[in-house]
Order: structure tokens, then C-alpha cells, then sequence
């Protein structure tokens, strides 16, 4: 203030707050209209107000009679509203678009810094606004016209309307109870676009009346925005010191308690989490992962973590299945809660759910019927669990998300042996309480399940061993008749070392318990001494198989092959076991390649089902086209229609017809997505 000499006082103004519009006066805004077009000579058909939500529908005519308005277009998006009928409630009653709905926004939430000010005579009035709203022209008639095409379908499309009301009479009916809602469920129910729009329809519209800038009642009302109580005993002198004067004009800064944004269950924020102590951290993403490796937790926590701490506080909310840690049902279903699809109560939700991980520690894949026989629940229940730790695979049913982790069970054999002890004692439970023989409760054998992977390769090549060093003594008795009869020579070609041997043992339906129906792996391919033999009889199946189906995964072809040899009669010379390496030479010998597709590494694809073959030459004039669709899929697994149309084109000229596409994609591809993959590498 010591400068004050410096800085005179030029003008003194008198300041009058006026009230009598303060809850009713808003700033119409229009964002998409320059300043200088003025809706002020536009005639305002209708105008109407939902006054607690401040939301706000002008209607104003159109120049239909303007050098710029294109008649046509109105007349079409008249017709395209109303259809062809005259009714009262059309929308545009003169078959031409000659009006326009503006409808409001707000432009912000709050509006206690802005007011409409007018200085008259010396002196400042000012209005605190009510609201400021951006009108915007609303397309809700395209919304009508939409819907006037669909009820035209309707009513063209033909049928029974009889067997429509009698298909409705049988119609299912579902009934599910609802769970208590929670505070954080509730938030996010009221800030959803479904809650809010609701809550819009509800407030009933208030029609009001238009009065234009010059009209003698808009001249009455800005009357209003002057104070009317000048003349009061008032007193609105301003007694505040300078320093008081100062500081409400400019306060200090204080930490206002922002309300943090409710974020779906299934969001974290790794800075908010890294706050909480370590079991809450833990918990926090288990209960949000639900299935995670070891070592992808110690990734998510605060590097220089302890993993001893990490390994107690795990054991806490999570159990041990194929070396993963799986989140508890009891951490996922707390007590007096209940199920979000049917009601079912959390311990009943728990035993069902402990019962799919005690399935998934003694098996590789489960089937989804078995379980819900067994644990009486909801199908959505228990596709639920399945969703969560599972996922589905073509003939196989649901298969554990991720691969067995055998080297955390490797550095830690303490933990490993605790976590059996607990699933003892729970596998005791599950059996008195859905009372279960003890028979049901032992892991199937890998022959109950066709086509399942449930041993390692290693344990598979041991037990082939030892299965063929069983029958060993019967071969050989057969093999010795046989030779004594004249009627085979053998060649023996053993297996290679680390190769996986095909079980291609008959069902005990077709052995007759014949020497000949029991697999032998370590025998090749035979000769015998009166015609063809299993060699080239492998070669046909291959070459007639791949001529049918033209792209295959060595997956699909073993398990066509077992198929082949179920057909077979007892004792047949094919019996004696194909090894994969065989099964591969066959496939070479047929004029077949080995595509390599380059999966992509996060690809869930067994080997077998990464090791791709394709007919390469077929002797006709459509092999160029097969091979330069099989060099497309080599450089990427999935690739696009025009792609290949492209490069047909460049390498084959014009005379590429959409049909020769056509059936080029039908013999080798399938469609995904709007992709084109290789038969048998679509990703599950």
C-alpha cells in the first residue's frame, strides 16, 4: 500500500447484487454457430425445460425457401421419419424437413464464479447465473426414421404369428434373486450412462413460452436483472481491512479432498497399491488375477521384496495348483455374501469352486458336465469357476490356464509338501460332503481321456517303454509263429533318442486280446513278403488323408490316424506302432511340406499342434496357387483376403478369379475374426 500515490483512484462504481432471477437465469450458448449468425430473427417454434437437471429443447424453423436449403434432402428425411402416412404425430407435418431441434448440454457443473452483469448510469448489476447450457442441434429423428425401418422389416418379413405366441408361451422363465448391493456397486450404478439416462426420462418436461429480444415482455423481464432493493437499510459496505480484503480475493491454497474415481473391481493402480502393506498387496492381486505364477508376483511387487515374506503371505489367500498359486474361494467369496448370477450363498459357492481346484490338481483338463453333476450349482456358477482358472479347448473340455510350474515346486518342496497336506485334508471334505466314493476321487489315467495332454513327454516316452517291454514276450511269440509260417520279414528301426512314440493301440473292443493289438514303439515300418506292407500302407492313409483335407497339424493327423485304425481288423499289421518320426517320413513321402507358421510366442498351441503340413504338389494346374498361399502363411500365421488376393495377382496375372479364391480358402484356411489362419491354428 506504500505505492499508493502512484496508483490514484480513477473512478469509484457502486456494485448492486440482484436476486430476483438468481435461480432462473442461464447462458444459452452455441458452440457450432459463429457469433455473427444470431438465432435472434429465427422463428422459434416451441421450447421446453427439465429444470433440475437444467436440460433444455429449443425447436426453430428452417428457411425451407433459401437458396441453400437442397428440397429434396428435406423431402426425403421427411419421408424416411413420418413414411408415407398423415397423422398428427408425424414430425414433420409438411412432408419436408422445415424445422430443427436444438437440444443442451451443461457447460459446467458449477456456477458460482459467473454472473450477468449490466452497468447503467454509474452503476454495476450484477445476476449470479443459475446455468450455463451449449445447445447443439439433436438427430433424434434419425433415431425415429431408424426405427420406422425396422418395423417395416418386421412387418414384411413372413410367418405364423400364431406359432410366434405359441413359441412365447413355452418360453423359459428364469428366476435369479439379487444380492445385496455394496457402496462401491452403488457408485458405480449411479454414474453409469444407463442410470443417468434413466434418471432423465423420469423428470417431466415443462413447456414454456418464447418471447423474442424486441418482445415488450423480454424488455420486462431484463428489468429484473437490475437490484430492486436499493432503498433498503441493507448495509453492504465493504468493512474489511485490505489484508482481509486481500486474502478473499485471493486464498491460500489448500489440499481440497478430491473424491477418488470408483475403478471396476478388476483395475488396479500399482501406485496405490504398492501403499498397502504386503499381504494386502497380495491379496489385492490375487483377488484380481485369480491364477498367477510365482514369479509373476514377485514381478508385480515392490522390487527388493522379500520372497520368504511373499511366500507366507501367499499361502494366506491362495492355494497351490500344478505349481501356480490360485486365489481362495473364500477370498473370492467372502462370508454372508452370495452369488451375482443366481444367489447361491458364498460356502455353498466355496465347496463347488474347492472342488473344481481339487479336480484341477489331480488333472489336466476337467469336463464341465462332470463337475455340475457333482456339485449341484447353477451352470452359470460353474462356468464361472471354469472362466476363471480354465479355458476351453475343442474336444477336451476346459484345460488349466497355465502350464504346470515344476520349478517352483523343484526350489520349493516345503511349501510344495504343505500345500498336499492342505488338499488332503480338503479332499477328505469334498468327499463327505457331495459323498463320493474313494474310486471317483483318484486322477484319472492319461488312456481314459483321448486326445488330453495330462503327462509330460518325458513320463510318456518312460511309460511306452515300459508298456512295450511288457509285450515284448508276446510279440516275439507271435513274430516266431509268423516267421515259422513264411508269411513276414522283419526290419527293425528303432527309435531315435528323446522321440515321442504314437500310441496307436486298438480299442480292447477290436484286440480279441490278440499279440497283435498290443502297441509296439520301438518297431518301424515292415515289409512282409507277399505284398504291400504297413510302410506303404502308412504312405496311402497319409497321401489319401492330406488329398481330403489338404492342410493338417500333426495333432490332427495322429488322431485321424487312431480313427483309421479303430476301422481296422484285429491283428492288422499297422498295430505294431508308429512312431511320430515315421508318421512324418510318411507325410514327406506323400508330397507334402512342413509349413513353418511363425505362432506367436504368447500362442497357448501344444507342439504337435504348431508342427504344420500341406499338400505342396498335387499334379494339377492349381498347385502354383497352393504354394503361394503355403509362402504367405510362412512369413505370418494369419493373414488377410485382399493379401492374398494381392499376391496371386502379381504373380499369376489377372486371370485369378474370385471363385479360384474362393476355393483356395476353402481347401487350406478357416476364418477368424476377420482373419484367414491355417487349418488348425485358429486360436481357441
Amino acid at each position: 500500500m506504500a505505492s499508493e500515490d502512484d496508483d490514484p483512484i480513477v473512478q469509484e462504481i457502486d456494485v448492486y447484487l440482484a436476486k430476483s432471477l438468481a435461480d432462473k437465469l442461464y447462458l444459452f450458448q452455441y458452440p457450432v454457430r459463429p457469433a455473427t449468425m444470431t438465432y435472434d430473427d429465427v422463428a422459434h417454434l416451441s421450447a421446453k425445460i427439465k429444470p433440475k437437471q437444467q436440460k433444455v429443447e429449443l425447436v426453430m424453423a428452417m428457411d425451407t425457401l433459401s437458396p441453400n436449403y437442397c428440397r429434396s434432402k428435406g423431402e426425403q428425411i421427411a419421408l424416411n421419419v413420418d413414411g408415407t402416412t398423415s397423422e398428427d404425430s408425424n414430425t414433420y407435418s409438411t412432408k419436408l424437413m422445415d424445422r430443427q431441434t436444438f437440444s443442451s448440454i451443461q457447460a459446467t457443473n458449477g456456477t458460482s464464479r459467473y454472473a450477468a452483469a449490466v452497468f447503467h448510469r454509474g452503476e454495476l448489476h450484477l445476476t449470479p447465473l443459475h446455468g450455463i447450457l451449449q445447445l447443439r442441434p439433436s438427430f433424434s429423428y434419425l433415431d425415429k426414421a431408424d426405427s420406422k425401418h425396422r418395423e417395416r422389416e418386421a412387418a414384411n418379413e413372413g410367418g405364423d404369428s400364431s406359432q410366434d405366441e405359441a413359441e412365447e408361451d413355452i418360453k423359459q422363465i428364469t428366476v435369479r434373486f439379487s444380492r445385496p448391493e455394496s457402496e462401491q456397486a452403488r457408485q458405480r450404478r449411479i454414474q453409469s450412462y444407463e442410470f443417468l439416462q434413466k434418471r432423465q426420462a423420469e423428470e417431466p418436461w415443462v413447456h414454456l413460452h418464447y418471447y423474442g429480444l424486441k418482445d415488450g415482455r423480454s424488455e420486462h423481464e431484463r428489468q429484473y436483472l437490475f437490484c430492486q432493493c436499493m432503498g433498503t437499510t441493507e448495509n453492504t459496505e465493504l468493512v474489511k481491512t485490505p489484508s482481509e480484503y486481500l486474502a478473499m480475493l485471493m486464498p491460500p491454497a489448500v489440499e481440497a479432498e478430491v473424491a477418488q474415481p470408483v475403478t471396476p473391481s478388476n483395475v488396479l493402480s500399482m501406485a496405490q497399491l504398492r501403499t498397502l502393506p504386503l499381504v494386502e498387496q497380495v491379496k489385492t492381486l490375487m483377488k484380481n488375477v485369480k491364477v498367477m505364477p510365482f514369479a509373476n508376483l514377485m514381478g508385480l511387487l515392490t522390487p527388493g521384496t522379500d520372497s520368504t515374506a511373499v511366500l507366507r503371505c501367499v499361502q494366506q489367500v491362495a492355494m497351490l495348483v500344478q505349481g501356480n498359486w490360485v486365489v481362495k474361494s473364500d477370498v473370492l467369496y467372502p462370508k454372508d455374501t452370495c452369488s451375482p448370477h443366481s444367489g447361491v450363498p458364498a460356502d455353498v459357492l466355496c465347496r463347488g469352486r474347492d472342488f473344481v481346484l481339487w479336480k484341477f490338481t489331480q488333472e489336466r483338463c476337467v469336463v464341465r458336465k462332470e463337475i455340475a453333476a457333482i456339485v449341484k450349482l447353477p451352470p452359470e456358477d460353474v462356468k464361472d469357476f471354469l472362466e476363471q482358472m480354465a479355458v476351453a479347448r475343442v474336444n477336451r473340455g476346459w484345460e488349466f490356464l497355465l502350464p504346470s510350474d515344476a520349478e517352483f515346486v523343484r526350489k520349493h518342496p516345503d511349501v510344495a509338501q504343505r500345500q498336499h497336506m492342505l488338499w488332503l485334508g480338503i479332499q477328505a471334505k469334498l468327499e463327505k460332503v457331495f459323498q463320493l466314493p474313494k474310486e471317483s476321487m483318484m486322477p484319472k489315467k492319461p488312456d481314459s481321456q483321448p486326445g488330453a495332454v495330462l503327462l509330460s513327454g518325458e513320463q510318456r516316452v518312460r511309460a511306452a517303454r515300459e508298456r512295450a517291454q511288457e509285450c515284448q514276450p508276446a510279440l516275439e511269440r507271435e513274430l516266431e509263429r509268423q516267421r515259422a509260417a513264411g508269411a513276414v520279414r522283419v526290419k527293425e528301426e528303432p527309435l531315435s533318442d528323446g522321440e515321442e512314440p504314437m500310441d496307436t493301440s486298438p480299442p480292447a473292443a477290436l484286440s480279441n486280446g490278440t499279440p497283435n493289438g498290443l502297441p509296439r514303439p520301438d518297431e518301424g515300418p515292415r515289409d512282409t513278403a507277399n505284398g504291400p506292407g504297413p510302410s506303404r500302407e502308412l504312405r496311402d492313409f497319409v497321401s489319401a488323408t492330406f488329398r481330403k483335407h489338404f492342410v493338417l497339424t500333426l495333432s490332427e493327423l495322429k488322431r485321424l490316424f487312431n480313427l483309421h485304425l479303430a476301422s481296422l481288423p484285429p491283428g492288422h499289421s499297422l498295430f505294431a506302432g508308429i512312431s511320430d518320426r515315421l508318421l512324418q517320413d510318411a507325410i514327406l513321402h506323400s508330397r507334402c511340406r512342413q509349413i513353418q507358421v511363425p505362432f506367436p510366442p504368447q500362442s497357448s498351441a501344444a507342439a504337435d499342434e504348431q508342427k504344420v503340413f500341406a499338400v505342396w504338389e498335387m499334379g494339377d494346374s492349381f498347385d502354383k496357387h497352393r504354394q503361394l498361399l503355403l509362402e504367405l502363411f510362412s512369413k505370418n500365421f494369419r493373414v488377410r483376403r485382399n493379401a492374398i488376393q494381392t499376391r496371386l495377382a502379381q504373380e499369376l496375372g489377372d486371370g485369378v478369379t474370385k471363385a479360384d479364391i474362393d476355393r483356395l480358402l476353402k481347401e487350406c484356411c478357416m476364418s477368424h475374426g476377420g482373419m484367414w489362419y491355417l487349418k488348425g491354428t485358429v486360436p481357441s
